[in-house]
């Protein structure tokens, strides 16, 4: 690989009193991630622009003197001129404007060489804000692979800026690109091309009109903010930034050139692309003519209009047994150190509200929800290993085909994926979307996609209520039953998105145009990072969310005490006084059985006397016909914190009402627990199946409300969201109880 190729005669350097701030642009699927990971090895934070849901990531790269450089990774786009909230933010990001920012010191935009001509738009529209700029050449291999060969050093000359030829997924020219970051600033260029010349001579007035508002700015970026004003359509950013006498001057030469039949948008890329097109073929040649890639062979077969949907199903079925299979000896061994941690508070804590706190509340309740880390980090493992290899965007291409059906594209698959992680990201890649009817359909139903909050919920009633056995020989039960409740998530979602769009937020079907990148072997360390980053948060929430809500409801499964039934302490007085006398070692054994079922029925008086037992019989007979007593009543409330908190919340309830089982664990308290009224089974796999079901449509978890609200600026889809969920599953589950009684099941 050729040495870097450097603009820099004249370049100013940094001001020593100041540390160097560096933006990092590019398209999406440029590798801009992987440039990022690179350069920041991994040490960054994400936290989210101020006054919006847009994620930020920063990093810090040392320069040559060993001063930290802050890279701050701007979201993917193709264009400047902002269409969704994304977009926008990239643009703010570029210009200073976003609150508390300034604009950066150095912008670094990634072009795939493979691909120069489209990439090379974006590059021009960064160029044009007059900040100084690095090109790096990403994914030179690909452009080899397909017999393109582009000239850096002489790209450099045309665009008057530095160019580094990178390979970021083999860290080759990162060394390079790090010493052109921290090196003199390059000098920023002039524009290069030309508008129409209607259009650019009323730019020129209006870019004139800002030399009064804007006194800051240079020429070169009062031109490039006035064509980006022009261009913009139905942003309120413009209204803002600036005064409203330039807003109406922009309204009265976007009506003129309308009337003229004029395009300021179309001149726009039509200028640049007069520009771009000769120069693209100027620094680059095709060597040789390359047959079908090897992605091409292997997108015959994964996005075959048959063939793909059904490995896709394979693909997905494999993955979730593995969430099984491979986490079993994790979990038991985390079973097994909670309920030692449990067993020994309990033998070295004096008797009293202390230690049944600890030990009931907060070990029993964090233990039963830390137990699904395994799962969580399997399942996420084997998603970083789709997404990157290239195969989620396939997975896109295939469901485009079904959400054409329902008057969606597959660019909602985006989001919907998205919400496999969790909802609150799902709907936030909602942005991406133009058309905002489908924007707001998407919001709407990407919460029934079965986020990993839901995971420990399901990973307990499976592996207590769903044999392990085999089918086909290979697929194990308890996988194909969580592959399903993922289906029958997506499946909903995708029946919701199409009532929703027929009756609710009618629209006009959008087109989806997406870009397939190339099959890349993925890079493990990343892969196991994002996998570790999921596993902290899963972790930061059970020593929070979870904590917090394991030690409220122990409180309010503990207090108010009462005074045991006289019924039950007589009969406990009664076999006492029998044990004391029996001198048979098989009846003391009966009776000993006896005193500690009787001991199980104090607690459980005592816990149906308690705040949360009163609460749950409150509940009770709405929740009566789908199966569930008041103890899934009072979960079911708790998990409206977090989905995981149900989980902690049974732990707790059990812990509480079987104290004297320490050993036990949460899976076999369920098995052994039943109604002190009827003497049946509290649980049962059909009771499991209706609640998993509950689970799968409810929108158990007020964030997400809150994030719908934020989203849409509206409480009234936030309202709705959660109005239409929880009815939804309500009606699944009761469907589900009473439709396995009236077949017979239990």
């Amino acid at each position: 690989m050729s040495e870097p190729a450097q603009v820099l005669e004249g370049a100013a350097t940094q001001t020593p009193q100041r540390q160097r701030l560096v933006a990092l642009a590019g398209n999406p699927n440029v590798g801009k991630t992987t440039v990022f990971n690179r350069l920041t090895r991994l040490h960054h934070k994400v936290g989210n622009y101020p006054g919006v849901t847009v994620e930020r990531k920063s990093g810090f790269v040392a320069d040559c003197d060993g001063v930290p450089i802050e890279i701050v990774d701007v979201p993917g786009t193709y264009s400047l001129n902002p269409r969704s909230l994304d977009e926008e933010v990239a643009y703010r990001v570029l210009i200073g404007a976003i609150e508390g920012s300034r604009p950066p010191d150095l912008v670094v935009c990634l072009v795939d060489a493979s691909n120069l001509e489209r990439n090379l738009y974006l590059a021009s529209q960064v160029l044009d804000l007059g900040r100084p700029t690095v090109i790096a050449l990403n994914m030179v291999d690909a452009a080899d692979g397909a017999g393109i060969e582009v000239d850096a050093n002489m790209l450099s000359e045309e665009l008057g800026v530095p160019v580094v030829p990178l390979v970021a997924s083999r860290g080759d020219g990162i060394e390079a690109l790090r010493a052109a970051i921290s090196g003199p600033l390059p000098i920023p260029v002039r524009r290069r091309w030309q508008l129409d010349a209607a259009v650019e001579r009323e730019v020129n007035d209006l870019a004139r009109r800002l030399e009064h508002d804007l006194p800051a700015l240079s020429a070169q970026q009062r031109f490039s903010d006035a064509l980006r004003a022009l261009t913009q359509r139905g942003a309120d950013f413009f209204e803002v930034h600036h005064t409203p006498g330039f807003w109406t001057q922009v309204r009265a030469v976007r009506a003129q050139l309308e009337n003229e039949g004029v395009s300021s948008e179309q001149a726009e890329v039509v200028g640049r692309y007069d520009w771009i097109t000769p120069l693209a073929a100027r620094v680059s040649r095709r060597v040789s003519q390359p047959g079908p890639t090897a992605s091409d062979k292997i997108d015959r077969l994964l996005t075959h209009r048959v063939a793909g949907p059904i490995l896709f199903f394979v693909i997905l079925a494999l993955v979730f047994q593995s969430v099984f299979t491979w986490a079993a000896p994790f979990m038991d061994a985390i079973d097994n150190a909670t309920v030692a941690a449990g067993d020994w508070l309990g033998a070295s804590l004096p008797e009293g509200p202390v230690r049944d706190l600890l030990v009931d509340g907060v070990v029993a309740g964090v233990g039963s929800v830390v137990i699904f880390l395994p799962q969580i980090l399997i399942l996420f493992f084997f998603l970083g290993l789709l997404e990157d290899t290239g195969y989620m965007a396939r997975a896109a291409f295939i469901m485009d085909r079904i959400m054409k059906r329902v008057g969606l594209s597959g660019r909602s698959v985006v989001p919907l994926v998205s919400g496999f992680a969790c909802a609150i990201p799902g709907i936030m890649a909602a942005r991406t979307i133009e058309n905002q009817r489908d924007r707001l359909v998407t919001i709407m139903v990407t919460p029934l996609m079965t986020c990993s909050a839901r995971l420990p919920v399901y990973a307990l009633l499976i592996a207590a209520f769903i044999p392990a056995g085999h089918a086909f020989g290979f697929l194990s039960y308890q996988g194909l039953t969580l592959l399903a409740l993922y289906l029958l998530g997506v499946v909903f979602a995708v029946a919701a998105a199409w009532l929703l769009k027929r009756f609710v937020v009618q629209g006009n079907q959008s087109v989806f145009v997406m870009e397939l990148p190339p099959y890349r072997m993925p890079r493990l360390r990343d892969v196991v990072w994002r996998m570790l980053e999921r596993g902290r948060l899963f972790l930061r929430r059970a020593g929070t969310i979870i904590f917090a809500a394991a030690v409220v409801l122990w409180f309010l499964a503990t207090y108010p005490q009462v005074e045991p039934s006289v019924a039950i302490e007589t009969r406990h007085a009664e076999l006492s006084e029998l044990q004391a006398s029996a001198s048979d070692a098989r009846v003391r054994e009966e009776i000993a059985a006896q005193l500690a079922q009787i001991e199980d029925e104090r607690a459980g008086y005592a816990l149906s006397q308690s705040a949360m037992g009163k609460m749950g019989r409150f509940l009770e007979p709405a929740i009566t016909p789908l199966g569930y007593d008041w103890k899934i009543g009072v979960a079911l409330v708790a998990s409206l914190a977090a989905r995981e908190v149900a989980v902690g919340a049974l732990g707790t309830i059990y812990s509480v009402q079987d104290a004297d089982e320490t050993s036990m664990s949460l899976i076999d308290r369920m098995r052994a627990d039943v109604d002190p009224d009827t003497g049946r089974p509290t649980w049962t796999p059909l009771v499991a199946a209706s609640l998993m079901v509950f689970f799968v449509f409810a929108c158990q978890c007020l964030a997400t409300v809150a994030v719908v609200k934020r989203e849409t600026d509206s409480w009234r889809w936030a309202l709705f969201l959660f109005g239409y969920m929880s009815a939804l599953a309500w009606g699944a589950a009761f469907v589900t109880y009473q439709g396995g009684r009236l077949l017979g099941l239990t």
